[in-house]
């Protein structure tokens, strides 16, 4: 359908495509020596998700959106976004892919290019879709996002699992060397003391999410790394050596990827990364895990949750006065 006059002028997009924001020092990189985010969905409009969906994405119908002006014109924005939500959950349109020039989208949906516009714009506001700009660019369907939890100690594995994802391991190595002197003072080594080193990538529906190394103790964990290693380390530890982690201590911060860490990952060097730096320790307070984990920020947000001590909350007592510095006005 070719353009109206009674069609709205284009309007801006009301919302910026959303965006999340090597763990501790790198030393020889995550990968060690010779080894080869818009969050979800706010609440909107009640409608049916895609049947089955467990977390948000490309199917969850809740779009906050502005309603446009007119009654024609809102019929014609819903019907429009619903057309493109299913071709997305009925994977005619996959993450990733790019949902081509206006005009081809607008005669697909057949709608004007002044309601695709607004259409795109409630989408890319949901995190549904996302938009890349430059000639190169474009608007692209977005990857829905890992939640990462840190306030529950649990495998990467049962986090995508539960979020509905089918998760993946490729191990890249697994091998007994000597603790640097970083991983040494985190699992209280002496100098040079050996340690199993495990680098892994894990998956979310076939697709790169993490980049991750595990350093254990090699003296706790006896013949660990003739075992299968591509589910979760934790599970793995507990069942085997009936060692679980008690105390977790976690740093989490932005980096930029390395070359070797972007093709790894299916990114671009440079492209910022998360990184969680994890020390693990036993009731007794023994550590025995020492890892560090890139996640890629376009897949992964990352969620706090923390409960108030209220014995730590210290209310200005009734007493206390407050200096005014003020000057005194004139009378």
């Amino acid at each position: 359908m070719t353009e109206h006059a009674a069609d709205d002028p284009p309007r801006p997009a009301t919302g910026p495509d959303s965006g999340t924001p090597r763990p501790g020092p790198r030393g020889a990189g995550p990968l060690g020596p010779g080894a080869p985010g818009a969050g979800a969905p706010g609440p909107g409009p009640p409608g049916a998700g895609r049947p089955g969906a467990g977390r948000p994405g490309a199917g969850d119908r809740r779009a906050p959106w502005p309603p446009p002006r007119g009654g024609r014109d809102r019929r014609l924005v819903e019907d429009a976004r619903l057309q493109l939500l299913d071709l997305i959950s009925s994977g005619a349109l996959r993450p990733g892919d790019r949902l081509g020039t206006e005009r081809e989208l607008a005669a697909r949906l057949s709608v004007s290019r002044s309601t695709l516009r607004q259409v795109l714009a409630v989408l890319a506001q949901a995190g549904t879709v996302r938009r890349v700009p430059g000639r190169a660019g474009g608007t692209f369907v977005a990857h829905t996002k890992v939640d990462r939890d840190l306030s529950v100690i649990v495998g990467l594995p049962e986090y995508l699992r539960r979020q509905g994802f089918v998760a993946g391991t490729q191990v890249l190595s697994a091998t007994i060397a000597a603790a640097s002197e970083l991983t040494a003072a985190h699992l209280a080594l002496p100098a040079g003391g050996l340690v199993l080193d495990i680098v892994r990538i894990r998956l979310a529906d076939g697709i790169p999410i993490s980049l991750e190394r595990v350093q254990l103790p090699a003296e706790i964990f006896p013949g660990l790394l003739e075992m299968p290693l591509g589910g979760s380390i934790y599970e793995l530890l507990d069942t085997s050596y009936g060692i679980r982690p008690e105390d977790v201590v976690e740093h989490l911060e932005v980096v930029d990827a390395s070359a070797e860490e972007a093709s790894l990952l299916g990114v671009s060097a440079g492209t910022p990364l998360l990184a969680i730096t994890r020390t693990s320790s036993t009731a007794d307070g023994t550590p025995f895990e020492f890892s560090q984990d890139l996640f890629r920020a376009d897949r992964t947000r990352v969620t706090f949750r923390t409960k108030a001590d209220r014995a730590q909350i210290v209310r200005r007592a009734a007493s206390e006065r407050v200096a005014d510095l003020r000057p005194a006005a004139d009378p």
